[in-house]
C-alpha cells in the first residue's frame, strides 16, 4: 500500500509541475501502474461530475463570449475607483462574487490590475488588497452553487445515500467563507509598511523602474448582449439552487413502481446547457468564440484533472480501504476535524478543490464522518495558495508594479500565506460551529 501511495503522490507532484492537463494525464498514468502492475480494479470514472462541470463551463464560456464577464469587470472597476480608500475591503468582495457567479477563480485576472493601480494611486500598499483578493477568489469556489467542487460534493453525498440538499451546503459555505474573507481582509489592512515607506518601492522609484502607465478597462461594445447573458446565466443558477433546495419541485418519474425525483446532476446539466444555448441565440454570439476564452480553457483543464487524478485516487482508496480504515479510523472518529487537515494538504498537491473532494471524500464517507461535518470541513480544500505558483497568485505579483506583493526568501513566506490561512481557518471553524447550531 505504501508503494502504491508513493506512486499516487509522485503522479500528483509531476503532474502539478507539468501544468495544464498534466495533472490529469499523469493521473491516468498512475492509474495504469496501479491497475497493470499492482492488480487494483479501477473504479468507475467520475462521469457525472465531469459532465456537470462541462455544462457549467459551457454556460460560463458563452457568457464570457457575449461580454458578460467584461461588463461585470467594468462595473467592478467603477466601484473600486469611486471608493479607493476602502480598496482592501472592497476588492476581495469583488473577486469573491465574481467567482461565486462564474464558478471559477480565473475570472479574477481581469480585475487584478485595476486593484493594483487603484491601491497605488491611493498610496495604499498593493500587497494588502491583492493578497486577500486572490484568496477570496479561491474561497468562493466552495461557496458557488455551480462550481466543480460544490457539484462534486453534492453529487457524492447524494450517491452515498445522504439526504443533503444544495441549500444545506450553501447555508454553511457562503456565510463561513465570507466571514473568513472579511477577517483576513481586516488583517490585510495592516500588512507591511505603508507604500511610501516600503524599501522596494523606494528603490524602484529612485531607479526609474516603476511603471506609472494608467490601466483602463475598455467599455463593452454590446452592453445589451452582455447584460442579457448575465441575466440568463443567473437565472439558470437560481433554478439550480431552487431545484436543489426543494425536491418537491423536481420532475418525478416512475420506474418499476417506484417514484423518484429527477437527479440533481441531470438538472444542473440540463439548465446549464440550456443557458448556454439561450445566450448564444439571444445575443447572436459565435459559439466558436466561447471555446477561445479563458473560462473554457481553465474549465476543461479542471475536467481532465478530475478525470485522471480522481479516478486514480478513487482506485487507490477503494483497493486499500481496509488498511486505510484500520490505520486512521479510531483517530478520525475521536477527532473528525483532522480530516480537514487531510483535505487541506491534498489540495496543496492537487491545485484543485474539485479534484481534492473527488479523491478524498470517499474515504471520509467510509470512515463514518457525518455529512454535515464534511460540509463544515469543505472550505479546507482551499489550500493551494500554500505554494505560491498558482496562476492567479503569479498574476497578482506581476500586476503589482510597486514590488510589495512578493514571494519571500523562504518561498513559503509570501504575500498570500497569512491571509489564506486566516480565511481558511475561520471558514472551517465557523462551519464547525454552525453545524452544531443548525443540525
Amino acid at each position: 500500500m505504501l508503494i502504491q501511495l508513493a506512486i499516487v503522490l509522485i503522479a500528483i507532484i509531476i503532474g502539478a509541475r507539468l501544468g495544464g492537463i498534466g495533472l490529469g494525464v499523469l493521473g491516468g498514468l498512475g492509474l495504469a501502474i496501479l491497475t497493470f502492475c499492482f492488480g487494483l480494479e479501477p473504479t468507475s470514472p467520475p462521469i457525472d461530475v465531469m459532465l456537470m462541470i462541462v455544462a457549467v463551463i459551457a454556460a460560463a464560456s458563452c457568457m464570457q463570449a457575449a461580454g458578460g464577464l467584461d461588463l461585470m469587470v467594468k462595473m467592478a472597476e467603477r466601484l473600486l475607483r469611486k471608493n479607493p480608500q476602502k480598496i482592501t475591503l472592497l476588492s476581495p468582495l469583488v473577486t469573491y462574487f465574481f467567482t461565486l457567479i462564474a464558478s471559477t477563480g480565473h475570472v479574477a485576472y481581469s480585475v487584478l490590475p485595476v486593484i493594483s493601480e487603484v491601491a497605488t494611486e491611493t498610496k495604499i500598499r498593493p500587497e494588502r488588497p491583492l493578497g486577500i483578493s486572490v484568496i477570496a477568489s479561491q474561497q468562493a469556489i466552495t461557496a458557488s452553487p455551480i462550481s466543480a467542487a460544490t457539484v462534486a460534493l453534492l453529487s457524492m453525498l447524494g450517491d452515498s445515500g445522504f439526504n443533503i440538499a444544495l441549500m444545506d451546503i450553501l447555508l454553511i459555505t457562503i456565510p463561513c467563507t465570507l466571514a473568513g474573507v472579511f477577517v483576513a481582509a481586516l488583517y490585510s489592512m495592516h500588512v507591511g509598511k505603508e507604500l511610501v515607506d516600503d524599501p522596494e518601492f523606494q528603490r524602484r522609484m529612485a531607479s526609474g523602474e516603476f511603471d506609472n502607465t494608467h490601466h483602463q478597462i475598455a467599455d463593452v461594445k454590446n452592453k445589451r448582449a452582455a447584460t442579457l447573458s448575465i441575466i440568463i446565466f443567473l437565472a439558470a443558477t437560481a433554478g439550480i439552487i431552487l431545484f436543489g433546495s426543494l425536491e418537491t419541485l423536481r420532475p418525478t418519474f416512475t420506474v418499476n413502481g417506484e417514484t423518484t425525483p429527477l437527479n440533481m446532476s441531470y438538472i444542473i446539466e440540463i439548465l446549464m446547457l440550456s443557458a448556454a444555448a439561450l445566450i448564444l441565440l439571444a445575443t447572436k454570439t459565435d459559439g466558436i468564440k466561447a471555446t477561445q476564452g479563458s473560462v473554457f480553457t481553465a474549465g476543461m483543464q479542471a475536467v481532465v484533472a478530475i478525470f485522471g487524478i480522481a479516478w486514480m485516487g478513487d482506485t487507490f482508496i477503494a483497493g486499500n480501504m481496509a488498511e486505510l480504515k484500520g490505520s486512521i479510523e479510531s483517530l478520525v472518529t475521536e477527532m473528525p476535524w483532522l480530516f480537514g487537515l487531510a483535505l487541506f494538504f491534498m489540495s496543496i498537491l492537487l491545485f484543485s478543490q474539485a479534484a481534492t473532494i473527488r479523491a478524498l471524500l470517499p474515504l471520509g464517507i467510509a470512515l463514518g464522518i457525518s455529512p454535515y461535518m464534511l460540509i463544515a470541513l469543505f472550505p479546507a480544500v482551499n489550500g493551494y495558495f500554500f505554494i505560491p505558483n498558482y496562476p492567479t497568485i503569479i498574476a497578482a505579483i506581476n500586476f503589482d508594479r510597486t514590488g510589495t506583493t512578493h514571494i519571500g526568501k523562504y518561498i513559503l513566506n509570501h504575500s498570500f500565506m497569512i491571509p489564506g490561512l486566516i480565511a481558511t481557518a475561520t471558514s472551517v471553524g465557523l462551519g464547525l460551529l454552525l453545524i452544531h447550531l443548525i443540525w
